[in-house]
């Protein structure tokens, strides 16, 4: 089992940056892929980025060039860097951890930190 905890949720105003982190415990060596999500009201969660053990990364094409993923796998520590970020950013953004190389969503998941972007 992989418990996630994340941290760094907040209230930003439009174009600011915020930074999210996921630390990761339990048998963390079967984790392959590191993701995050996001869920807004009323809508269906999605992904934001993710960042295989490898190094290979794939980000929701919105936010592509505002967001920035990293995995320091000796912190046990996912990052998500978010700029620029707009009101339609709001959201509950969740981690995630896969045991494959995968772009699809694995099967652990954090209890999400809420983001809320507005003036």
């Amino acid at each position: 089992q992989v418990q996630l905890v994340e941290f760094g949720g907040g209230w930003v105003q439009p174009g600011g940056s915020l930074r999210l982190s996921c630390v990761a415990s339990g048998s963390i060596s079967t984790i392959n892929t590191m993701a995050w999500y996001r869920q807004a009201p009323g809508k269906q969660r999605e992904l934001v980025a993710a960042i295989t053990s490898v190094g290979h990364t794939n980000y929701e094409d919105s936010m592509k060039g505002r967001v920035t993923i990293s995995w320091d796998k000796d912190k046990k520590t996912a990052n998500l860097q978010m700029a620029r970020l707009q009101p339609d950013d709001t959201a509950v953004y969740y981690c995630n951890a896969a045991r494959f190389r995968t772009w699809a969503a694995g099967d652990y998941w954090g209890q999400g930190t809420q983001v809320t972007v507005s003036s």
